[in-house]
């Protein structure tokens, strides 16, 4: 195992990851930014380095600052958690070369899987099902139009890198194409730096399950179930909850077992998470993320297993610690990202937290790294805590969110609080019918502006 971990991250996860470390007896190293400097993972880590001012290009996405904190400070091994450098493959090839594991996938893996048409291939030619499409860049708008005519309109053209749904149109007929073509080149360019595009069949309802897979690179993969991420706004993932309710048991094994299987044919190693759209029973494959996810709280939260632990294991060179018929799964979670926005504007709101009080009791998690007093900086993503509830099954669940919500006090910025005590009553999420457009659709009907 590792002496000594760099948390190349910050806010929940950087403590998620500082407990995981601390529960294995490994020393932690915390990095932060001079708007970081009172962050409560910096305060219980075991040291800490200063990496540089607030902007994350000067500090987080710093490679040279975060190598020499490395060299510093005599960490063996970086955990990058998620976004940053999570899915930056020079940076683990960078780490690699200085005798630094990465606590994550091999660069290759990183470097295929983030090239959205070279992973559609991979997974394609791994038996895994993909969203019908071209099957690689559009080069030319005589290529888009025989393409779009082939799948059939409505067409979505996305930007081969990136995500987050920058560089992503909809064109409803062939009038509307090249617009959709134009205004997503122009937005993966200056979001990316990579104008390619490819082009995928647009699905009018469906469902974004995603399917939790663990592997140790040498040959041995297994799957965690699947998360429901379809409410969304602007393809920005707001609550997740696992096992879907829009899911059978036959689909959800299905599914499980073709993943797991491909990974293990790919030799991937660590934790990652395979995306799909899924409609009338049929999934269709969108990405994979090769990293911890946001949201993996509801997997370890009906697994019993600890992904941040097993990543650790798996990185120091261990194998897979569980069998997929070790795994079984218990009751329903359902986890709600509790940002620093207005509930219906989703405008920011940094500032400082006059008073806060978590919820607690049976089957409540808050993963969070604010405090009483602490003040949230304005250069960030706006996520500051998840709350994950746990039951028996998804009636209890739900019974244990609303009173957690009604429990949760965060005084002095705005919070998306508001609309989670909304969405929790609200007849379509309690019955689990919603498709990736619900919560857009319910914002739209329901704003105050």
């Amino acid at each position: 195992m590792f002496e000594k971990v760099l948390i190349a991250n910050r806010g929940e996860i950087a403590l998620r990851i500082l407990r995981a470390c601390k529960e294995l007896g490994i020393a932690t190293v915390a990095v932060h930014s001079t708007a970081d400097s009172n962050a409560m993972h910096v305060r219980l880590a075991d040291e800490s380095v200063c990496i540089g001012p607030p902007a994350a290009r000067d500090s987080y996405l710093n490679i040279p600052s975060l190598l020499a904190a490395c060299e510093i400070t005599g960490a063996d091994a970086v955990h990058p958690g998620y976004g940053f450098l999570s899915e930056n493959a020079r940076f683990a090839e960078i780490l690699d070369a200085h005798d630094i594991t990465f606590i994550g996938p091999t660069a290759q893996h990183i470097r295929v899987m983030g090239d959205k048409i070279a992973a559609k291939q991979t997974v394609s030619a791994l038996g895994v099902p993909v969203v019908p499409g071209s099957d690689g860049a559009i080069e030319s708008e005589k290529q888009a139009y025989a393409c779009a005519a082939e799948i059939g309109y409505p067409v979505l053209v996305k930007a081969a890198a990136g995500g987050g749904g920058r560089g992503m149109k909809v064109a409803l007929s062939e009038d509307e194409l090249l617009n959709a073509m134009q205004t997503a080149r122009a937005e993966a360019s200056a979001a990316f730096g990579d104008d390619s595009l490819y082009m995928e069949k647009y699905l009018g309802k469906p469902r974004h399950i995603e399917v939790q897979v663990f592997g140790d690179g040498r040959g041995n993969a297994i799957h965690l179930g699947e998360r429901d991420c379809s409410l969304q706004r602007r393809h920005q993932k707001v609550w997740e909850e696992a096992p879907s309710p829009g899911l059978n048991a036959a689909d959800r094994k299905r599914i499980g077992d073709t993943v797991a299987t491909a990974m293990a044919d790919l030799g991937y190693r660590g934790a990652g998470t395979i995306e799909f759209l899924y409609e009338d029973g049929e999934f269709y494959f969108i990405e994979m993320n090769t990293r911890l996810q946001v949201e993996h709280p509801v997997t370890e939260m009906i697994t019993g297993i600890d992904l941040v632990h097993e990543q650790l294991r798996v990185a120091a060179g261990a194998s897979l610690s569980v069998k997929q018929e070790d795994i079984s799964f218990h009751g329903h979670a359902i986890e709600c990202r509790i940002n620093a926005e207005n509930p219906r504007t989703f405008a920011p709101s940094p500032g400082r937290i006059n008073y806060y009080h978590p919820p607690g009791g049976l089957g409540i998690r808050v993963d969070s790294g604010v405090y009483q007093g602490y003040s949230i900086p304005p250069y960030y993503d706006s996520l500051i805590g998840k709350l994950i509830v746990h039951g028996k099954n998804r009636n209890e669940c739900l019974m244990r969110l609303r009173r957690a919500l009604s429990e949760f006090v965060i005084d002095g910025i705005q919070t998306t609080i508001p609309l989670f005590s909304e969405l929790v009553n609200n007849a379509d999420i309690v019955d689990g019918r919603y498709d990736i457009h619900w919560l857009e659709s319910y914002l739209a009907g329901t704003s105050d502006d």
